[in-house]
């Protein structure tokens, strides 16, 4: 990370910190719903299967800019199914860098080539073990581990969410991520349960089974890219949200926090570990203040 970037990021968590501020400093643009998979936990694929033009993005990553997001994430759907003409999802990456955001990633499943060196990090699902990842996500592991192995740079970090398909398979993920070339980190989640896919959710007990099993992971030398100072808050959701810090655009409608806030009920089963750690840095919580600073540094 660019120091210019460490110093503004700094700026906006003492100010938002101590002024209780609830400006945004992430941001989310979704490029599609559509999708070429159609995985098991999944409830936000292919509604509409509409792919948002590259001048409606841009004024979304402008909109965002100027809100005071500087980081972008862009999401599906699958972000490399999107095109406009002869632009891919590279065009939206180099347009936002130039447009002044200080840190891009994209969220993929992996199916398609891997040849994007100007994301700051590739978020790519891996969903397990091959047997496993495969149950969820169909017959995808071989592709995708290829299309990793042939990356044209390493920036990719698995992003894996737990749920009871996968449980018993954070030890696979984190050693996947340890040994693959290209790949730098693993970032996990546990699922949300919206209500067509609530089966899938795990208990308290499992929730803190699986945290066991990346600290222990961690230890071992995993780069895991999330802080376990945040992992009992995670296990009995008590952190708060939604998260102010974070909103999501897609087709023009600004969300705070996630496309998940208006279902009845889910804020207070979020999984998202990056929800939990936010809403908890911008708390003032020390541990997970020096924790992010190490790992942020670390890994982007």
């Amino acid at each position: 990370m660019k120091l210019s970037s460490f110093l503004h990021f700094a700026a906006f968590g003492l100010g938002t910190i101590f002024f209780r501020k609830k400006a945004p400093i992430l941001g989310t643009v979704i490029v599609t719903d559509k999708c070429n998979l159609h995985c098991r936990h999944c409830s936000v694929n292919n509604i509409t299967s509409i792919i948002h033009p590259y001048e409606q993005i841009r004024r979304e990553m402008q909109q965002l800019y100027d809100m005071g997001v500087r980081i972008l994430f862009f999401c599906g759907g699958e972000t490399f199914l999107w095109k406009d003409g002869d632009k891919t999802i590279r065009d939206l990456v180099i347009e936002a860098k130039n447009m002044g955001f200080l840190i891009v990633n994209v969220v993929t499943n992996g199916t398609f080539p891997i040849d994007l060196p100007e994301a700051d990090l590739i978020l790519l699902s891996l969903d397990g073990d091959k047997k496993r990842h495969n149950a969820i996500r169909g017959d995808t592991y071989d592709t995708i581990m290829q299309n990793i192995r042939r990356a044209t740079a390493d920036n990719i970090c698995f992003y894996m969410a737990i749920n009871q398909i996968n449980k018993d398979c954070v030890r696979d993920v984190c050693r996947a991520a340890r040994d693959t070339k290209n790949v730098r980190a693993v970032s996990f989640n546990f699922h949300t349960p919206y209500p067509d896919t609530k089966e899938l959710s795990l208990s308290r007990e499992e929730k803190a089974r699986c945290c066991d099993m990346i600290t222990q992971m961690m230890k071992e030398g995993a780069p895991v890219f999330n802080l376990k100072s945040a992992f009992p808050y995670l296990c009995d959701n008590r952190f708060p949200t939604p998260c102010h810090q974070c909103v999501v655009m897609e087709n023009g409608k600004l969300s705070v926090c996630g496309r998940c806030v208006e279902v009845p009920g889910l804020c207070d089963r979020c999984g998202y570990f990056f929800v939990a750690e936010y809403t908890l840095l911008f708390r003032g919580n020390l541990k997970i203040i020096f924790e992010m600073l190490h790992t942020y540094l670390k890994y982007i």
